[in-house]
């Protein structure tokens, strides 16, 4: 069965279930999209590893990396491989010492490690046309998903503070794992800094 490659493309807060996530994958070779709904400790772990950002203490799927790592086991891809009563089911492929070993993950897991080992993630026809949505404006849809603007409380606060208040703040921040609030600050940060350059 042909494996069709995919990206992720959009994280954000799902429409259906208020208090989980959800995480749209798509066509590296096409406009289908898979929206699948994930939690929101998951969703925290893929956007903390898409910032590439470095919590103090290293999360589940962190010390999960750290530890194939410490075994020369490598994270080849992950294959999102099937769809039952409305759950998808993944598997991770991992080489090690020339053989190649397939671990069964839920999805959401899945991908966060494929984001830390920034591996391929795949999936395969079938789910495509039983799941996929077919976007025929991807930019309209990008744009969509971009807010305008933050909120205002949260870009005035962060807007007058100074670089050493915004650097403090994000160690605080970090240490209560308010990733979002991090990513803010972060660039924020970044943003004065390339003012300066």
């Amino acid at each position: 069965m042909k494996k069709i490659e995919l990206e992720i493309v959009a994280l954000s807060h799902s429409v259906t279930q208020s208090h989980n996530y959800a995480v749209v994958l798509g066509e590296i070779e096409g406009q289908r999209r898979l929206p699948i709904v994930i939690g929101g400790f998951e969703a925290q772990a893929i956007a903390v590893a898409m910032e590439r950002m470095k919590p103090n203490r290293p999360l589940t799927h962190d010390l999960f990396k750290n530890t194939m790592d410490s075994f020369n086991i490598e994270l080849k891809e992950i294959v999102i491989n099937n769809l039952l009563d409305g759950i998808f089911y993944a598997k991770l492929v991992c080489l090690k010492e020339g053989e190649l070993y397939e671990i069964d993950s839920r999805t959401s897991d899945a991908i966060a490690m494929a984001v830390r080992f920034e591996c391929p993630i795949y999936t395969f026809g079938f789910l495509m046309d039983e799941a996929g949505v077919l976007i025929e404006n991807p930019e309209a849809e990008l744009a969509e998903q971009t807010p305008k603007k933050r909120p205002r409380k949260t870009k005035s606060t962060i807007e007058n503070m100074s670089i050493a208040d915004l650097t403090k703040e994000l160690d605080d921040v970090l240490n209560k794992e308010d990733y979002e609030r991090a990513a803010k600050i972060r660039d924020e940060i970044n943003k004065r800094k390339e003012a300066e350059d």
